[in-house]
């Protein structure tokens, strides 16, 4: 979001999902590994091939998407600016960009291409191990094949440079003036189905609902005067990882965990505990004792998808509504019911003056509406009525917004950024030779907190594991019959091993979905200094035989 809102003005997937089986010739897919993660998506990619549109996919690991591909390149884990900076060299000098759309929509071009002219193919070659003619051929497959999608998920964020490839991937896009265009556009892919609207609603630490700044006066003054109180704070809060790190240095005394288990997601999760357990008071509300529930002074029971009603935003701004099915179990309550509850009980004289009594959550929605403008004329009528609707919809007969940018960016001109590659935090060494990438699988779901208690998905990919490139277990003595240890600077794990030619030689690929050899155990928390996000895609650790084969 803020690499995407630094270049455009917001930071939300440009186009519509539908967009790319209906319009888009070309897709560049980084990043992603989609038909696992995001098989609805990769669903609407697949039509598009079927119709002819060509396939690039840029991946350290050869994911499903990148068996179909017309053009695969795997590049050196953490070298994503690099290559990007690469691919806009070969367009700009073989006159492939739409100076129209650069001239007329943007400004900056000229301080990037400073930056980008000092990497031609033989030099991104020498650091990303992408053999130059391929990059050549990637360059020229996406810009002549207008329009053309980037999608690109967590594989690009999750780095110290996040932000940075972020930026870079806005500026190939503006290059070939790929914005403002059914099926084309700047598409990042959510890693849960309601990330965008938990963003939607304010949960940042840096903004109120609609992405309005905590410190501007403005928008403090605003929601003073909706909420009915004063003394709204101006400060920007803590991400994560940041309260986690502030617990174990005392400056954190409290944590309320909704929805999320940090215990698996967190970076160095040993080190997390270690926080978690100085906290004064924890309390984790979720539909199960989680392994974070399972460190909480409190545990509130929360109700399911299936046991409330409500809205979840897609990915690509879509607003839909969710209806109760069944009545959660027990004492279980949908989350808005126990935030309300607790909110009356609480006795801070700016929440007294609060109303918390809503007769439902189409009163929530209409509340929304009110302060949030990209959601001003959603109503629960409205999405029972059409099915769906894409933010922005500022009022009533506004019938929603499919793609963003078509006339103009949201902050008047697009910004093209100067961005240099810069290595990852931790790399490979004597000690630790390997680079560590994790991600997730088609069976299991995040931290498993769902799918690990199903027995049909628990039987398909049942225990954890380790992806090797056969050359490297040859050299260290493994064959793939035993097991091993991965070991990092923070902890160690033993899993299984699994020799495929689908991860390149120097890398190796667990996913961080199972508590009992948890990949976040070696994954390190260094931040990129803008978003904060960890680096769960690149550190180094050492495998070592065990045991018996």
């Amino acid at each position: 979001m803020a690499g995407l809102a630094a270049a455009f003005g917001s930071g939300a997937m440009t186009n519509s999902t539908p967009e790319f089986s209906q319009y888009t010739r070309c897709f560049l897919i980084t990043g992603s590994n989609t038909t696992e993660a995001h098989p609805l998506v990769a669903s609407h990619v697949l039509k598009a091939k079927e119709r002819g549109a060509k396939v690039v996919v840029i991946d350290p690991r050869e994911v499903q998407i990148g068996r179909l591909a017309d053009l695969y390149l795997r590049p050196r884990p953490g070298t994503d600016v690099a290559w990007l900076n690469g691919l806009m060299y070969v367009i700009v000098t073989e006159e492939l960009a739409d100076q129209e759309f650069i001239e007329k929509r943007t400004e900056g071009f000229e301080e990037m291409w400073r930056v980008v002219q000092q990497y031609p193919p033989e030099r991104v070659e020498e650091i990303t191990g992408i053999p130059a003619d391929d990059l050549r051929a990637a360059a020229r497959m996406y810009a002549q094949n207008k329009p053309a999608a980037i999608l690109y998920a967590m594989g690009i964020t999750q780095h110290t440079t996040g932000v940075d490839n972020v930026k870079s991937i806005a500026n190939l896009a503006m290059l070939t003036g790929n914005l403002g265009i059914p099926g084309g556009g700047v598409n990042p892919l959510r890693g849960q189905n309601n990330v965008q609207g938990a963003c939607d609603m304010g949960g940042l630490p840096n903004v109120y609902p609609a992405y309005q700044p905590v410190t501007s006066p403005e928008a403090k003054a605003k929601f003073e005067a909706a909420w009915g109180v004063e003394g709204l704070s101006d400060r920007i809060g803590l991400t994560v990882v940041e309260m986690v790190n502030a617990a174990g240095e005392g400056r954190l005394r409290g944590l309320f965990v909704m929805g999320e288990n940090p215990m698996l997601s967190d970076p160095d999760i040993q080190h997390a505990r270690e926080c978690l357990e100085r906290l004064e008071f924890l309390v984790v509300q979720d539909i199960f004792l989680t392994e974070t529930a399972q460190l909480a002074h409190v545990v509130l029971p929360g109700a399911s998808f299936a046991e409330k009603d409500g809205t979840f935003t897609a990915t690509d701004r879509r607003i839909q509504r969710v209806r109760k099915a069944v009545e959660p179990p027990g004492q279980a309550k949908a989350d808005w019911e126990i935030l309300c509850e607790l909110a009356k009980r609480l006795t801070q004289h700016a929440i007294r003056n609060t109303q918390w009594d809503y007769p439902s959550p189409a009163e929530i929605m209409s509340e929304i509406a009110r302060v949030a403008p990209s959601y001003g004329g959603v109503t629960y009528e409205r999405l029972d009525r059409e099915g769906s609707l894409q933010w922005p919809v500022p009022s009533v007969d506004h019938p929603g917004t499919p793609y963003l940018h078509k006339e103009k960016f949201t902050r008047g001109l697009g910004r093209f950024h100067a961005i240099e590659f810069q290595e990852a935090a931790e790399l490979p060494d004597e000690e630790y030779p390997f680079i560590l990438t994790t991600g997730r699988m088609m069976f299991q779901f995040h931290t498993g907190t769902m799918t690990r208690r199903s027995p049909k998905l628990e039987q398909e990919a049942p225990e954890p594991y380790v992806e090797m490139n056969p050359e490297d277990a040859a050299r260290i003595g493994l064959d793939g019959t035993r097991r091993v240890r991965v070991v990092s600077r923070r902890g160690a794990i033993e899993v299984a091993v699994r020799l495929t030619e689908r991860i390149r030689p120097g890398v190796v690929f667990i996913p961080f979905h199972y508590a009992e050899a948890a990949a976040n155990v070696l994954t390190h928390a260094a931040l990129d200094p803008v978003a904060k996000i960890p680096e769960y895609k690149v550190c180094a650790v050492r495998v070592e035989p065990v045991g018996e084969k």
